[in-house]
């Protein structure tokens, strides 16, 4: 197992602490922006999201004519097919994208917090208390969701997306102060 506890492992990150702050500085003002303009950076992450599917997609049509069999083949080419439709839908129509994807996701946040309180009251683990509350809340998020949707799906993946930069981003500001006061090796 390697050992960490040496500060000349982590000279390279030290002498690149710069970068870091950017990247995170650059998160945090992004992700704020996100905050202020929910519907656009929906549109925005659903027309990103669209052009990935399509570049799977291209990339899985391709790919079936390299594979060995039938089934392989028929199975790329079909989800490759799928990809370049859906993609193709998330960019020409990005709304009805979003307003989708919310429903989903208030699903899957119904389904995922009633099933983790429930097997957190069930197991009684040390502290399930905490899983049993973090499955309310997320059962709280989808019902919220689902309760405002189709409205929500214009406004909730760009404040998703916000809330994720800023997080994110403050975690790499935080990083590259940490990795700052590194000792030179």
């Amino acid at each position: 197992m390697a050992s960490y506890s040496r500060l000349s492992d982590f000279a390279g990150i030290r002498s690149k602490w710069g970068w870091f702050l950017a990247l995170g500085i650059l998160m945090v003002v992004l992700g704020t922006l996100a905050l202020g303009s929910n519907y656009l950076f929906t549109i925005v992450s659903m027309i990103f999201f669209g052009y990935l599917l399509i570049a799977s997609g291209i990339l899985q049509v391709f790919g079936a004519f390299w594979s060995r069999g039938w089934g392989v083949f028929f199975l790329y080419l079909m989800t490759g097919i799928l990809n370049l439709i859906v993609g193709w839908l998330l960019l020409t129509r990005p709304e009805v994208g979003a307003i989708t994807v919310t429903f989903v996701m208030a699903i899957f946040f119904i389904v995922g917090g009633l099933y983790r309180a429930i097997a957190a009251a069930g197991m009684k683990f040390p502290n399930w208390g905490w899983a049993f509350f973090g499955g309310l809340v997320t059962l709280g998020l989808g019902i919220l969701l689902w309760q405002g949707w189709p409205a929500t799906g214009l406004w909730f993946i760009g404040l998703y997306v916000g809330i994720d930069l800023i997080f994110h981003g403050w975690s790499w500001v935080m990083f590259a102060l940490t990795a700052r006061k590194l000792e030179a090796a």
